[in-house]
């Protein structure tokens, strides 16, 4: 099976603080998501989100700079697993978020991309205006 990478830059007008907190909060998650979200907070804890549409486990954790997750979707082939990075840099009051999500299944890709705009950075920048 052929797997694909997800690179995004995504520009927030607010500190890294905050979404690193929407990121990070089952309640913030699940605010902005209109679905159930569970996080653990800690390297090892494990999340669901989407109503356990997606699951994983914190891989690293550095406040307000940067999450590293295991994380795969509940309609992928059985063992399939990917990647995300979510890397945080403030500059003049903005973020630039970097987002890198290694593994995906290629069929899925660009379902996955167009999810994380339309149900993440979007929604998180509406909950912050």
């Amino acid at each position: 099976m052929s797997d694909k990478t997800i690179k995004l830059k995504v520009i927030f007008n607010i500190k890294a603080e905050k979404i690193y907190s929407a990121l990070m909060s089952s309640k913030l998650q699940s605010q902005f998501t209109g679905s159930k979200c569970v996080i653990g907070k800690k390297v090892g804890g494990r999340f669901s989100a989407f109503d356990d549409y997606a699951s994983g486990k914190n891989l690293e954790l550095v406040p307000n700079k940067k999450i590293v997750q295991s994380w795969r979707a509940s309609d992928w082939p059985k063992g399939v697993v990917s990647k995300i990075n979510f890397e945080f840099e403030e500059t003049k009051g903005k973020t630039i978020l970097t987002f890198t999500q290694t593994g995906v299944p290629e069929e899925f890709a660009k379902e996955i991309e167009r999810g994380w705009g339309e149900y993440y950075w979007n929604p998180i920048k509406e909950m912050f205006k």
